[in-house]
């Protein structure tokens, strides 16, 4: 993944992680795994810890300790009704800013005639 996407995942990945989070309550490595298989293949498990955190210290998110096979329990997040607020606050905010950008795109891929 390069540096751009990189960037752009910064200020994105919250509101990806709520939309996963919204479908399901997960633990960390699967809401990594479910991000690798909507091909974000590079994101980095510590990223999806860091996210997380910051996110339950934010309120987002509710956590309940379950048992694990292996290891200590493992955290499973699941949207709260903030949370739900947020996510929908991302989307507007996302659909805003996607259609301003395939605009600005169309119009500079197929740029009008100076007669039209």
């Amino acid at each position: 993944m390069g540096k751009q996407m990189t960037e752009m995942l910064k200020g994105t990945l919250e509101g990806i992680v709520l939309a996963i989070l919204a479908a399901r309550p997960a633990y960390g490595y699967e809401i990594t795994a479910r991000l690798r298989e909507q091909g974000f293949s590079e994101i980095a498990e510590g990223t999806i810890y860091a996210l997380l955190v910051r996110i339950e210290q934010r309120g987002l998110v509710d956590v309940k300790k379950v048992p694990s096979e292996k290891g200590p329990p493992r955290k499973v997040y699941s949207l709260n009704p903030h949370g739900g607020g947020y996510l929908q606050e991302f989307w507007k905010t996302w659909t805003f800013l996607a259609e301003r950008i395939d605009q600005l795109h169309q119009h500079i891929e197929h740029p009008q005639s100076e007669g039209e």
